[in-house]
């Protein structure tokens, strides 16, 4: 089955650390990059908006897909937290590495 990567806009990069290193301590994603800001424009409750968002990337195993989407449901400021799963293919060595550092989603 392939892996997961979690892709989360936050408002501030404190946000976005934050979820980071929770993720990270409690070793359900193996890696979290943050991404320089970027410009995000949407509909929201019938407005266009524009804000300014820093995008985070979480790499894990499928099996802890729930438990991480909650966790980041739980710490994200948003009425609507902006959380996508793209399936992700690697090497055997690079998802062998995944799988090992996230082996705390087993407790």
């Amino acid at each position: 089955m392939p892996f997961l990567a979690f892709l989360v806009n936050c408002p501030d990069a404190a946000i976005a650390d934050k979820i980071a290193d929770t993720l990270i301590a409690r070793r359900l994603v193996a890696v979290a990059t943050r991404n320089p800001p970027t410009q995000s424009t949407f509909h929201w409750k019938g407005e266009v908006k524009h804000a300014q968002q820093h995008p985070l990337v979480l790499k894990t195993r499928p099996e802890l897909r729930d438990l991480v989407e909650a966790e980041i449901a739980r710490m994200h400021p948003y009425e609507v937290p902006p959380i996508t799963r793209v399936t992700m293919e690697g090497s055997v060595e690079y998802l062998s590495w995944i799988a090992n550092e996230t082996s705390g989603g087993e407790q």
